[in-house]
């Protein structure tokens, strides 16, 4: 890895107030990358360091839009984005709502959609790069995760095929598939849920922490991944192996 592998480069990053987003904002600037985050945490953003901040909220149109065009404006152009904003909500079938699928579909798929069509208008052809963060919900199936998975299975396919619809502009789109990561995404599930399921399922090496994927992501959008577009990369430490 080098240490200015993303020198002057200029990279949008959602949900980068927390988690796996935080962790991908910090690792990109200590690699000499401009990064732009966007996130509805204000106190968050405002505790990062060495990185432009916008709040917004990734499930509105209008919002995404203004945020791009801020991107565009502070950092003098898109080289990079990366999608990483998402919610979890644990969804047992017997009370699954409309509004579980609505919200979930409007953060995690809608959201990163409207951010790709808009950063598009500017990614330099040749060079441009995708990276949506997806999950391994997206292609296994887990227990009280309908909706969620079911939102981000539409993120992985809908960046599957937008990698073959700008393939010919040389941008690159990769969908990146964290396993269960420490992140307070994960926290607050209900106690009296029957998770024997997942012992079976956890990875020996543990959770993921946020800086291990924020690695994977920053692989797959820096020149070290060149040859890569259209593919699901999954970090799950082995659990679907």
């Amino acid at each position: 890895m080098s240490a200015s592998r993303f020198d002057g480069t200029k990279v949008p990053v959602t949900g980068g107030a927390s988690g796996i987003g935080r962790a991908t904002v910090q690792r990109l600037v200590s690699e000499g990358a401009l990064v732009f985050a966007v996130d509805l945490d204000v106190e968050g953003l405002a505790s990062l360091e060495g990185v432009h901040t916008h709040v917004a909220d990734v499930s509105s149109e209008e919002a995404v839009v203004t945020a791009v065009a801020a991107a565009v404006e502070t950092l003098g152009g898109i080289d990079v984005l990366i999608n990483v904003a998402g919610i979890h909500r644990t969804t047992p079938i017997e009370t699954l709502s409309v509004d579980d699928l609505t919200r979930l579909f409007a953060v995690n798929t809608v959201g990163p959609a409207i951010f790709c069509r808009e950063a598009l208008r500017h990614l330099p052809d040749g060079t441009g790069v995708i990276v949506n963060v997806t999950s391994s919900s997206a292609a296994h199936g887990n227990p009280y995760m309908t909706a969620y998975s079911a939102s981000k299975g539409a993120l992985l396919a809908f960046s599957l095929a937008l990698a073959a619809e700008v393939v010919h502009r040389g941008i690159r789109v990769v969908p990146v598939s964290p396993g269960t990561t420490a992140t307070p995404l994960i926290e607050g599930i209900p106690a009296d849920l029957d998770m024997s399921y997942y012992a079976r399922i956890r990875s020996l090496m543990g959770p993921a922490t946020p800086e291990q994927i924020a690695g994977v992501i920053a692989f797959a959008a820096s020149p070290d991944a060149a040859y890569i577009t259209g593919a699901e990369i999954r970090a799950d430490g082995g659990s679907h192996v």
